[in-house]
């Protein structure tokens, strides 16, 4: 698949893109998207949406969102790092808690649910019984699991697209070689994202 150049973008796509837009390395997948703006839109519609109207925190979304980057080995989804995240406490240091986040102590017990839910949902999605489900609403609303339920399915949906379209010429050195089994965590080179 080949990605539209930035300066290639439909300017509605610029526009509903903003400051990202700026940001090149930030686009990973959309610059593909780009090559139907409409549709492009519509997702990121969807997503903003989502964003706006969450009541999940956004360090747990990030830190869903970084371990199923993982599990798909979608570069580019590793690569990035969310601004709301960050502003929310996802250090570098947390992230490396992904590696092994049922031992992690500096994990809340609520991460450590949601984390479960997205690792059977990423690699096993039929193993996620009651077992999963009887433990989220110790630390979740109904609501809350159901949009994290949706969370879960678009990083896993879109981290895979993005996977199988290997879009990693934007990204740091060493998320190029896709024979190699990379991780989100032990990292110092990331790239910045403005959503």
């Amino acid at each position: 698949m080949h990605p539209v150049t930035p300066a290639d973008f439909d300017p509605a796509l610029r526009a509903a893109l903003g400051p990202a837009f700026d940001d090149p390395q930030g686009l990973g997948l959309l610059r593909v998207l780009a090559q139907r703006p409409d549709v492009t839109a519509a997702f990121l519609a969807f997503r903003s949406a989502l964003t706006a109207t969450s009541t999940l925190p956004p360090r747990l979304v990030e830190l869903v969102r970084l371990r199923i980057a993982f599990h798909n080995q979608c570069r580019s989804c590793m690569a990035l790092r969310t601004a709301s995240g960050a502003a929310d406490g996802v250090t570098e240091d947390l992230v490396c808690s992904l590696e092994q986040p049922q031992e992690a102590p500096d994990l809340t017990d609520a991460e450590k649910a949601a984390l479960r839910y997205a690792d059977l949902f990423a690699t096993d999605h039929l193993a996620a019984g009651d077992a999963v489900f009887d433990l989220l609403p110790a630390h979740f609303g109904e609501p809350d699991i159901v949009e994290l339920g949706v969370q879960i399915a678009v990083f896993v949906g879109f981290g895979r697209l993005s996977a199988t379209w290997d879009i990693v010429d934007d990204l740091p050195e060493r998320f190029h070689d896709r024979d190699a089994t990379v991780a989100p965590w032990g990292a110092g080179t990331v790239v910045a994202d403005h959503r």
